[in-house]
């Protein structure tokens, strides 16, 4: 069984808007009852996804990659230029955050002082 990423997301499922939204502020705040800590949950979320669709894309363009490229080889690999449209077209990562956080799919705890 391949090991599972606790951050997999099917990109093609995704529902976040791909264009500037405004958002009520006292629904994001809610959970946590403060703005701020809202966002700082929503921005660590933000770089968790980030990261996740570099590696991904990364790894899908190495497919492509041969260790003789000539500039011909590079401009007419049709491929790969679909698969960077694909990732172009994704919602931004901050927007894709959001949207966890509204339909509660990130987990939060506060920290027990001592």
């Amino acid at each position: 069984m391949p090991p599972i990423n606790r951050f997999f997301m099917d990109f093609k499922k995704i529902k976040a808007p791909t264009s500037t939204v405004t958002y009520n502020r006292e629904v994001i705040e809610n959970k946590t009852e403060n703005i701020y800590k809202a966002i700082s949950i929503i921005a660590k979320r933000t770089v968790q996804i980030n990261e996740d669709i570099k590696k991904e894309l990364i790894s899908k363009l190495e497919e492509f990659a041969t260790p003789t490229d000539s500039l011909e080889e590079i401009f007419e690999n049709k491929e790969q230029i679909e698969v960077s449209k694909f990732y172009e077209k994704l919602p931004k990562a901050h927007a894709i955050a959001i949207d966890n956080w509204l339909n509660e799919k990130i987990y939060h705890r506060k920290p027990e002082k001592n």
